[in-house]
Order: C-alpha cells, then sequence, then structure tokens
C-alpha cells in the first residue's frame, strides 16, 4: 500500500473521522477522566496501545474468525489487549492507573475499539490496521487532553498541576461533571465552525470553477456561433457572386450575337437541347464555355444555310408547275380546232 494510502487513513483518524468530535464514540471516559490533562493523555494513550494490539490481532486473525462468531472473538481480543496494558501500568505507572482506576479495564466495552476493529481491521490487512489504531488513537488521545486542558485551567488555572494564576479565583464548575458537557460542547461548536468554514471555502471554490467552466463553454458555443454564421455569410456571398458571373456572361454573349447579326428565334427542339447544356456550362472553365459558344454559334449558322436553301428549293418547285400548267392548256386549244375541221369535212 502507498505512503499517500497510509497518511489518509491516518489523517482520517485525526481529523475527518475523529473519534470523540466526528463519530461522539466513547463518551464515558472523554466525560469521566479529563478533570486534567495527564489523566486524559494517559487514558488516550491507553486506549491507543489497545487499539493498536486488537487492530493487529484482528487483522492477523481475520480469515480464521468465523464471521457468525467475531463479536465474541473481538472482545476475547480487546480483553486480553486491555490486560496486558493495564499489568504494564500498574507496574511502571502506578500513580496514573490509580487516578484512572475503573476506566482501564472498561476499555473492554470501549465503542472505539469495537467499531475499529468491525468496520476495518476484520477487512483489511495488518499494516493498514495497525495505521488505522494509530490514527484513531492520537486523535482520540488529542481530544482527551484539549477537554483536560479546558478543565484544568478554568478550574484551577493549572496546567500539569503547575498554577497560572495564583491570585484569581478559579471556575470550579469546570471540573464538576457538568464542567465535562460545558468543555464538550465548546470544543464541538469550534470544531464544527471551523469544518463548516472549511466547506463553504471549498465550495466557494468548486462553484467558481464551475462558473468559470460554464463561461468557458458558453464562450466557446458563442464563438462557435459566430463562425458558423460567417460561414453561412460567405456561401451567401459566393453564391451572389456566382449568379452575377452568369448574369454577366450571359448578358456578354446577348451582346456578342446581337453585334454579329444573328438575331432570330431558336427552335424550341434546340432550346430544349440547350437547356442541360446551360446547366452543364454552370460547372465549365472560361475556355470550355467560349469553345460551346462558338459550336453553338457554328449550328445557328448552318441552321439558317440549311433554312435558306430550303427556302430556294420551295420557291423552284412552286414555278415548274406554273409552266406545265400553260403548255397543257395551249395543247388543249388546239384540239378542239382539230375536230371542228373533222366535222365540216363530213
Amino acid at each position: 500500500m502507498s505512503k499517500t494510502k497510509y497518511s489518509t487513513i491516518l489523517k482520517n483518524g485525526l481529523v475527518t473521522e475523529n473519534p470523540t468530535f466526528v463519530q461522539m464514540l466513547g463518551m464515558c471516559p472523554t466525560l469521566g477522566v479529563t478533570v486534567s490533562i495527564k489523566n486524559g493523555i494517559g487514558m488516550g494513550l491507553a486506549t491507543t496501545a489497545v487499539l493498536i494490539m486488537a487492530n493487529a490481532a484482528i487483522s492477523a486473525l481475520r480469515k480464521v474468525i468465523p464471521s457468525k462468531i467475531r463479536i465474541p472473538a473481538f472482545i476475547v481480543v480487546i480483553a486480553s489487549a486491555v490486560t496486558i496494558v493495564g499489568m504494564l501500568m500498574e507496574t511502571y505507572m502506578a500513580s496514573l492507573y490509580e487516578v484512572l482506576g475503573l476506566f482501564i479495564p472498561l476499555i473492554v466495552v470501549n465503542c472505539i475499539i469495537l467499531a475499529r476493529a468491525e468496520a476495518f481491521a476484520f477487512e483489511n490487512k495488518v499494516m493498514p490496521s495497525v495505521i488505522d489504531g494509530i490514527g484513531m488513537g492520537l486523535g482520540f488521545t488529542i481530544s482527551l487532553g484539549l477537554i483536560g486542558t479546558v478543565r484544568e485551567f478554568f478550574g484551577g488555572f493549572t496546567l500539569f498541576d503547575i498554577p497560572i494564576f495564583t491570585d484569581a479565583e478559579p471556575m470550579l464548575i469546570f471540573i464538576q461533571p457538568p464542567g465535562a458537557f460545558l468543555t464538550l460542547a465548546l470544543l464541538l461548536a469550534l470544531y464544527n465552525f471551523y469544518n463548516i468554514s472549511k466547506a463553504k471555502k471549498a465550495k466557494a471554490i468548486v462553484d467558481a470553477e464551475r462558473e468559470a467552466s460554464i463561461a468557458a463553454q458558453l464562450e466557446a458555443t458563442r464563438v462557435s456561433e459566430e463562425k458558423w454564421k460567417q460561414k453561412q455569410e460567405e456561401k451567401k456571398r459566393k453564391e451572389a457572386e456566382k449568379k452575377k458571373a452568369e448574369a454577366e456572361a450571359k448578358k456578354k454573349a446577348e451582346e456578342e450575337a446581337k453585334a454579329n447579326g444573328e438575331a432570330g428565334e431558336i427552335p424550341a427542339e434546340a432550346v430544349k437541347e440547350e437547356a442541360p447544356k446551360e446547366e452543364a456550362k454552370k460547372e465549365m472553365t472560361p475556355e470550355e464555355a467560349e469553345a460551346e459558344r462558338k459550336r453553338l454559334k457554328r449550328e445557328q449558322l448552318k441552321a439558317k444555310q440549311a433554312a435558306q436553301k430550303a427556302a430556294e428549293e420551295a420557291k423552284a418547285s412552286d414555278e415548274k408547275p406554273v409552266e406545265k400548267s400553260a403548255e397543257e392548256a395551249k395543247v388543249n386549244d388546239e384540239k378542239p380546232a382539230e375536230n371542228k375541221d373533222e366535222i365540216v369535212e363530213e
């Protein structure tokens, strides 16, 4: 496991999931033994030692302990650790052991130890469980030390049994049971005020980042819309230029046709044939369009010549029947005369 993970576990016990000010666990020793700094720190260190030993043992035995009987097994392990700690304190710190008295054996049923065994040690390896025990134990020790400091200072104006103000009258309520509740309430209020202020600052930062992100998105949207509008305007401008160029080319072609004396109507069939060609011209280059225009002029000239030739042939065919009919009339006039002479002779 990385060092970052270990530091996170340690921070959880000290601040994020502090057993006293956040989880509100172990209230009995918190209110009962914190008359002075020594008592609070001594109780906290004893609990820390039990937490470390219990977490390590339960984590090592987590695959052996059956799930159905894990709570009794936890109690046995915790009781063994408390017994070891109590014997060591009685041997090397007899005065502190006598002051704490019954609260040392009561560590067996301390909710902090049982909760960490169930929530963390039984689910994780040995080393992370030990770190969790250290973090939770130090968090509990700091909480008891703070409460003991406030109660000892205001209740007797002393710190570590050293007088601070000898002439002032102490507030004895702080070293009495109500003083424990009052001190705990004041420290909880300060702790919550700090957390709320920190949360507000974090929220303000997140809101500012979100607003900046939204503003950036809106700006990007605006820029994209402007680009799209510019593209549309450019497209319209190109279409207008294209239409203008086509109109100028058409006008120029008409002027050239008029100048060359090519007035006259084009047959409907030619117009129909030219329609698809005109569409094709839209995609022609200027050189191709010029060649196509010359080809059309040649075709128009050929059509005009063919029409003139057809007119001449029609005129010639109209003159021949007239001459023929005159000759026939002359022949018919001569025939009756001959018949008349024949009749006279008879």
